[in-house]
């Protein structure tokens, strides 16, 4: 229900903007410019979701051959300590525990490509398992605000889009980044606990507490003892290593299984094409409207009033210029992407701007894309507080973000 008002308030808003430009200053062009902006976001969104495709139903062939293997029920057992306690609704040893790892694990590495595939996977095989179709259960709410939250450890393309433009040091916003990402994370899935009184004081939380400090610890030693050439390189081959290790473990465990590999990946693969076919009309949906929105001008108009209010107060308001893509962010990743590369050229990858506007882009992920891509997939209208929970993990991180960029670049 959430959406459906968001939806239907960038429309209007876009449209009263338009209407205003056109009757008070005489702007013949706003109209026609959301007009445009409609039907190219509605083309972008086309081609986005036939894009995905390939990536879809690569990466669902590939979990096929995990499942009928076995791996994925080996991943589910060996984490069930944790999963079971926040997802205490998914029976021991359901193949969307095993899923849900290999979702969080890609997310924290920022691999998209291989986290969206993953999530919708472990969504459709959570609706399996719920009383009511069309309302969220407890632990699709856990699962899509765990998303939405956006937990990076290491920050890829961000750090190669500053480096693209010229920064000094690409990789100065790893920190800061990862400093904010787990604040919006750690937040999120507090809020979600009290909503589902999951208490988070037993022992396989704090263990799990401990041992991501550690990997954190373990990677920012090794980290310490590099240059900026050196640390970008140790990152894509990093991540290099774990996408071919992970598609390589999963045909491995097939054919020790001895499955018929090639059968079992295209019986998986099938599924992703209806996937990622299912996913257009959600995806044009929230596109068409963002650009409306954007192309009336409402979203800068909302930039300026926020700069003038903060400066009213006698608060620096240099964050503003960054605010974009904080607001950006939560409708669609590819528009906050846009903003991000937008304020880096405006005002410089190395200014205070650029520098939180990087951090802003990966602080949070796509809320309300992931709302309405994930829950629509299989068909879930009633939303529940999944709103209310990611957009205050969103909040924090951005709260979070504005100060961690102060105190480093301010």
């Amino acid at each position: 229900m959430a959406l459906n008002y968001i939806w239907i308030g960038l429309f209007v808003i876009g449209f009263l903007v338009g209407v205003i430009r056109l009757l008070v200053y005489g702007d013949t062009e706003a109209l026609p410019a959301m007009m445009d902006s409609t039907f190219e976001m509605s083309n972008l969104a086309f081609e986005m979701t036939l894009g995905l495709t390939g990536t879809l139903t690569l990466w669902m062939g590939i979990l096929k051959i995990g499942e009928d293997s076995g791996l994925v029920t080996k991943l589910s057992r060996a984490l069930s300590p944790v999963l079971s306690k926040l997802f205490p609704d998914v029976p021991k040893d359901h193949p969307a525990l095993g899923s849900i790892f290999m979702n969080i694990s890609a997310n924290m590495l920022g691999l998209d490509n291989a986290a969206t595939p993953c999530g919708l996977k472990a969504m459709k095989e959570l609706q399996e398992i719920n009383p009511t179709k069309d309302t969220a259960s407890n632990s699709m709410i856990m699962f899509l605000v765990l998303n939405t939250s956006g937990l990076t450890i290491i920050p890829v393309s961000i750090m190669a889009y500053r480096a693209k433009f010229g920064a000094a040091d690409p990789t100065d916003v790893f920190i800061p980044l990862l400093l904010t990402t787990l604040c919006s994370t750690f937040v999120g899935l507090v809020v979600v606990s009290l909503y589902q009184r999951i208490n988070l004081f037993r022992r396989a939380f704090l263990v799990l507490f401990l041992c991501i400090a550690a990997l954190v610890g373990t990677l920012f030693g090794i980290l310490s003892g590099m240059d900026n050439t050196q640390i970008q390189a140790f990152c894509r081959l990093l991540t290099s290593c774990l996408i071919i290790g992970a598609i390589l473990l999963f045909i491995l465990s097939g054919c020790y299984k001895r499955l018929n590999v090639y059968d079992s990946f295209i019986s998986g693969a099938k599924d992703g094409f209806s996937v990622a076919v299912s996913l257009i009309p959600y995806c044009v949906a929230i596109l068409a409207a963002i650009g409306v929105f954007k192309a009336s001008g409402a979203l800068y108009l909302i930039q300026d009033a926020m700069s003038g209010l903060v400066e009213a107060c006698g608060l620096n308001s240099d964050f503003v210029g960054a605010l974009p893509v904080a607001l950006m962010k939560p409708l669609n990743g590819s528009g906050a992407r846009g903003m991000m590369i937008e304020a880096m050229n405006s005002y410089g990858p190395d200014s205070f701007v650029g520098h939180l506007a990087g951090v802003l882009q990966g602080c949070t992920d796509t809320t309300f894309y992931i709302l309405a891509i994930y829950f629509g997939s299989v068909g879930i209208r009633k939303y529940r507080y999944s709103v209310t929970c990611g957009l205050l993990a969103d909040l924090t991180g951005i709260i979070a973000a504005i100060f961690i960029s102060y105190y480093f670049w301010g």
